[in-house]
Parts: structure tokens; sequence; C-alpha cells
């Protein structure tokens, strides 16, 4: 076994590290009675990932300094080394808790600090070879192996290699877009443009403009001439979100393209060739839209060629810890430093609970616990799943039903009261259409 290094940081850190030196053979220990000399003592040769912290009264306050250190050496595992009549200060018994791997009291016994010493190595040792292995996404850049997954993946292999339409069905917040992207990615077209576009977000009297463009003099205010959305992505795709929402009229003319694969700018008369494959995708029934006359049946009958269904995360099984983990590791630079992983209480609740919103939701639930949770290992409370709505429910339809209409509505009064009952900033916010938004707000009973 190579050489391994122990920093002992604290004021009367020599008398420690000389009693260390004799039990430890094999061990360089690294002796600093303040930060900076710790700094100091690090180099390419030195670099512990355990070390020794010294506690009386004030020690905690040493916590928010070892930033400087773990910016050197990377994040140690501490044992505090405390006088046992200081373990009933509450300071000091939350700082053990909270930010050390262990402690050990005084009088000094190095035969049993030196074991102790022993496995806060191997574990820095396994934390750090789990972090060498993050959690990459496959060839679609997504992450899951889950069964639903592994059918989504079969199916975007052979709808990428296609030049049909496609039509993508998921609820909100499972990555209809990022699956877009993946068909884009993967096609003949990867190096052409691929153009997004919300239908709902866009204001009903200016979509025309928007999606085919207008001429110079069109139209008071049209100053010059205008490229629209659709003509931006020739040669690649175009990705119409929430197709749901574009208006009753505007369908005949996105028909028209599909049918003929032209387009005419407003205030013009001449049509043109334009090469650009077309996704489309939606949350809600586009079936019963057809049945409630609502969106036109032959367009849905263009846009449906190739369907792909993205699972919700609640049938996604085991991903959704992959899924947590994955996010962990992605945001990791944005951590409270104290903050290590996940305790095992806050994988049962991630497991358990219905995941309404999906992955957007397992996304900045577990970004928020990352940046506010107070502890080593992240807790349900600092996910928000304490309590009954980490429980699973015995009538689970019902209960996932209910569960994620009281987030959506919760989720939706909380960014209202933000933004002054701003809808439209409201909707930017939450990646929703105004008109999703509207609809969302009727079907909760949530007024403004």
């Amino acid at each position: 076994m190579g050489q391994r290094d122990v920093l002992v940081l604290g004021q009367q850190c020599a008398g420690v590290a000389a009693q260390l030196r004799q039990v430890l053979p094999g061990w360089r220990v690294i002796a600093a009675e303040t930060v900076g000399e710790a700094v100091a003592g690090i180099g390419e040769a030195t670099r512990p990932v355990v070390g020794l912290l010294q506690l009386d009264q004030n020690g905690a306050e040493l916590f928010y300094a070892l930033e400087d250190i773990h910016s050197t050496a990377g994040t140690m595992e501490w044992i505090a080394l405390v006088e046992r009549s200081n373990l009933g200060t509450g300071q000091i018994g939350n700082f053990i808790s909270n930010h050390c791997y262990d402690f050990h009291t005084l009088p000094l016994d190095a035969s049993r600090l030196a074991i102790t010493l022993g496995h806060a190595h191997g574990r820095a040792e396994l934390r750090l070879r789990h972090a060498k292995k993050t959690i990459i996404p496959n060839q679609f850049n997504m992450v899951g192996s889950s069964p639903a997954m592994q059918k989504l993946f079969a199916s975007l292999e052979k709808v990428s290699a296609s030049e049909a339409p496609v039509l993508i069905h998921g609820e909100s917040g499972t990555g209809k877009e990022l699956v877009a992207r993946a068909v884009h990615n993967n096609s003949g077209r990867a190096k052409g443009a691929f153009i997004a576009v919300n239908c709902g977000a866009i204001p009903a009297h200016l979509v025309q403009t928007e999606l085919f463009g207008h001429e110079k003099g069109a139209f008071t205010g049209a100053h010059q001439r205008k490229i629209g959305l659709i003509e931006s992505a020739d040669g690649g795709t175009i990705f119409l979100d929430e197709i749901g929402d574009l208006p009753h009229d505007l369908q005949v003319n996105l028909l028209r393209f599909l049918q003929e694969k032209t387009i005419e700018r407003v205030g013009s008369t001449q049509r043109f060739n334009v090469d650009v494959r077309v996704i489309a995708a939606t949350h809600v029934d586009l079936e019963a839209a057809v049945a409630d006359r609502k969106f036109r049946e032959d367009l849905y009958y263009r846009l449906n060629v190739l369907r792909l269904n993205v699972p919700a995360l609640r049938d996604r099984g085991d991903d959704v810890e992959l899924l947590a983990k994955w996010c962990f590791d992605q945001f990791y630079s944005e951590k409270n430093a104290a903050v290590q992983g996940f305790s095992a209480k806050a994988m049962k609740a991630i497991r358990n609970y219905g995941w309404p919103g999906n992955v957007r939701e397992l996304i900045n639930r577990v970004r928020s616990a990352m940046v506010m949770s107070e502890s080593r290992l992240i807790k349900p409370e600092d996910l928000g799943l304490n309590g009954r709505i980490g429980e699973k429910c015995s009538q689970e339809a019902v209960c996932l039903d209910e569960a994620r209409d009281r987030l959506e509505k919760d989720m939706i009064s909380q960014v209202l009261n933000l933004n002054k009952q701003n809808v439209t900033a409201t909707a930017r916010q939450l990646g929703l259409s105004r008109s999703t938004l509207y609809r969302m707000m009727n079907k909760l009973e949530l007024q403004k």
C-alpha cells in the first residue's frame, strides 16, 4: 500500500502529530496550526483525503475556512478531536453531526485513533472512486435503464433514420424537447439547424409571421422582410412543442406546408420550397381534441406518422435513483460545501414519491436540496418529501393524481405570488405557454 497523508489542524497539532507518527508507519502526518499553514503545506505530492480537526467552543467556526483547504486538496473526511466535556455543547455536537466522519475524545489514544483514521481513509477513497464514475448519458443524451426507457431508445433508433414527421407525447416535465433533439442529432440532418418553437408561448396574432415570416410592408410595422422559423430550419428540423395550442386557423397553413413542403410569407403571393423535418409534441390528448373539433383531424394524421411516447418518471422504476445521482453529479459545483450525497431515507422518499412534475420536478428538488441542506447527507425534508408526500398510497392512481394536482396548484400559486400575479412572467418561469398555464389554472380552480 502506498503512502497515505493525514492533515492535523489546530493550535496543539505538533503534539498530536508526534504521537500519530509513532503509531502510523507508512503515513505522512502534516501538522498545521492555521488554515493558511495547511494550504501552504499541500502540494502536488501531498494531497490528504482525511484530516483531524481540534475543536473547542469556537472550533466550529473553522469549518467555513476549510473551503480553502478543500479547494486545494479536494473534499476531505474530517475526524474531530474534542474534550469530552464539550460534547454536550450544541454547537460542537451539531458541527460533528453535520460535517465530520467521526470524533475522538481527548486525551489522545493514538492506537484507537489510528483505526478510525484507517476507516475514514477507506471511505474517502470509495467516495473518490465513485466521483470518477459519474453517470454519463447515453448516445441520445439521456439517463435511464428501465424497460420503459429501453423501449423508447429502440424506437429512437428507428425514428432517427427516417424523414417522416414525428409526434411526441408525454406529460409535462418528461423531456419531450430532449427526445426531439435526440431524433435530430442522430439523423441525417444533424448538421442542420434545430429550431424549437413553443406554439402556445407566441401571441395568437403573431404566430403566422413567426412561423412563415413576412415581406416588407406586409402590415403596419413591417419595415423589413422577416424570415420565419420554418424557413430558418431549412435543411434541419423544426420542433413544434405544445402543438395542441396552435390556433385553429394556423393549423390549415401548417397542414399545407406538410403536404406541399412549400411556404408563403405573409404579404407575398409566391410560394417556395423548404426542406424541413417536422417534429411535434404535446402533453394533451390530441385524439380527444380532434373529437371536440379543437384540432384538425387531417393535421393530426399528417403529424402522427411516427409516434414516440415518453414515459412518466413514476413508470421508470429505478431510473429515479439514477437520475437523482446524475443530477447531483451535474450540479456538483452549485452545492453547499457540506453536502456529500443522499441519505438512505432521502433515497427511500425519492423512490416512493409519485413525481407528478416528472424529471423537471426531480431536478428542481435535488438542486434546491443541494444548496439549502445543512447536513452532510440530503434528507427527505431537504427535498420537500417528508411526511405524507413521501409515503406510498394504497390507492396509487388516485393518490398520484391528487398529489400532482396539489403540487401543481402550490407551485403555480407560489410563482404567481413571486411575479405579482403576472401570468406571462409566471408561464415563462415555469416553462409553460400562457394558454397552457391558463388551462391548468382553470382545471385547478386557481384564481389570480
